[in-house]
């Protein structure tokens, strides 16, 4: 009587490495499966390697949405919060009432703020 697979007895060196590298594997279309052979041949790595890559790209780029937010949220604030010095101790203020976004404008439009193309167009005058 012959043993079947699942009963055979494997050497202690090759469960162990069944459970520190196990199989992954997925059902890809045909096409897909024959052009990622190519260009991993083309590139002389495995299909291993390609899965390292990919995870390692992942982990990079996977940010979460609350992480990107965060992120694009600084972004925004360092390179559109107009602060101004108080008065009285120099600590940077952002303006961010509406009334302290008149005040700003209306300084703005006195001290003769405008489009440089404005500007111009009234030297030329």
């Amino acid at each position: 009587m012959s043993k079947s697979k699942t009963t055979k007895n494997k050497p202690p060196s090759q469960d162990r490495y069944e459970k520190d590298k196990p199989t992954v594997s997925a059902r890809v279309p045909k096409e897909i499966r024959d052009r990622l052979r190519v260009n991993l041949a083309k590139q002389g790595k495995s299909l291993a390697d390609a899965l390292i890559a990919i995870t390692n790209d992942l982990e990079i780029k996977g940010k979460s949405f609350d992480e990107a937010k965060q992120e694009g949220y600084e972004e925004a604030k360092e390179r559109y919060m107009v602060l101004f010095p108080c008065d009285t101790c120099g600590e940077l203020l952002p303006i961010t009432s509406p009334k302290a976004k008149r005040a700003a404008g209306q300084f703005m439009c006195d001290a003769g703020w405008g489009h440089a193309k404005c500007h111009e167009r009234r030297r030329q005058q």
